[in-house]
């Protein structure tokens, strides 16, 4: 039997990345799936490089061993913590660290100073971590799955995607570089910031490049919270959802858009447009959890918290394997006309 052909989108969302991976780990178990193309953006560009790095070693086996490898290297015991033993779920876990005093004095400081005042030599773990697991070499001439990294210029705000032979290391930290905690990254003489900040994730570059999958975005973000934020953490976390988020719906409005003009056109003839007609979208989320977890949970790093979210995200691409997998490269199972004026 033929593999069906994916493109994925992985949105970036600090530690609740770990949810991708669990993601990413269930597909690449599934010989009925072939991965054609990934896009990404921080977390989610991380996630990416790591899988397609691992699978031109190994292939699915090779990838996933890579993806457990990188998270097992971000996930580090906290001195500050105590997990009780009988909690498991990552909301449970959550609730615990959350009091995490250090992190909450750093995250803090950081709304009234600079990264490069709290962090002056410019630690960045992740660094030694993607510079000690990925080759960049290989991945730039041997690559075997379309890579689109997402990141933001700092001088005209605009989005910038990487692909596969422009990769380093620089490239991914760029896409992974909060403004509020990292120093800026430099590349050619252009300044970069996050890409989750104008593209988060991309799902152009897919259609564009990487025409016979199915799209499937992997999302982080919560789609809508019911509750009126009214403290200053409160108000602080849904704007900083909002920024990361805005640019993905801005881009679902348009690519609805396009997609009903091209759908009224009786002979498509434009590359873009036949593209546009059989563009078949879908989404693996998890909405409950996500609006249960805490804003600092985007920087918790503990193994349990970690270990949950992948078990999360395994699970949800099992559902959505058993749901869905009829439909690929029939039709969508998300209804992107929602998105519509």
């Amino acid at each position: 039997m033929r593999a069906k052909r994916l493109t994925l989108a992985l949105q970036g969302g600090g530690s609740h990345g770990a949810f991708t991976w669990g993601v990413l780990d269930r597909l690449l178990e599934d010989d009925r799936i072939a991965i054609e193309g990934i896009s990404g953006a921080s977390s989610g560009a991380v996630n990416a490089v790591a899988l397609v790095h691992g699978y031109a070693v190994g292939g699915r086996d090779g990838a996933r061993q890579a993806l457990r490898d990188l998270w097992d290297s971000l996930a580090t015991r906290s001195p500050f913590t105590f997990i009780p033993d009988n909690l498991s779920t990552a909301a449970d876990i959550d609730s615990k660290t959350s009091n995490n005093l250090a992190l909450k004095l750093y995250m803090s400081l950081a709304r009234f100073f600079s990264p490069y005042q709290l962090n002056p030599f410019n630690t960045t773990p992740l660094r030694d971590i993607l510079a000690g697991q990925i080759d960049f070499e290989r991945l730039r001439t041997e690559c075997p799955i379309r890579l689109f990294i997402a990141t933001t210029r700092v001088s005209t705000g605009t989005l910038r995607l990487f692909r596969n032979e422009e990769l380093t290391l620089e490239v991914v930290l760029a896409s992974t570089c909060l403004p509020s905690v990292h120093h800026a990254i430099e590349i050619d003489g252009e300044i970069y910031w996050d890409g989750g900040l104008t593209a988060n994730p991309p799902i152009f570059p897919l259609l564009q490049h990487c025409p016979r999958g199915d799209v499937v975005a992997v999302l982080l973000h919560p789609w809508r919270r019911p509750d009126k934020p009214t403290t200053a953490d409160d108000i602080w976390h849904r704007l900083t959802e909002i920024s990361f988020s805005s640019s993905f719906f801005t881009e679902l409005q348009g690519l609805a858009l396009a997609g009903r003009e091209a759908a009224r056109s009786l002979l498509p003839l434009g590359r873009v447009e036949r593209r546009l007609r059989n563009l078949k979208m879908h989404v693996i989320d998890a909405q409950e959890l996500m609006t249960q977890l805490s804003m600092l949970s985007k920087l918790n790093n503990h193994p349990a918290f970690i270990k949950a979210l992948h078990e999360e995200g395994r699970d949800r691409a099992a559902r959505w394997l058993a749901d869905n997998y009829r439909l690929l490269g029939k039709r969508s199972s998300f209804n992107l006309a929602g998105f519509l004026p």
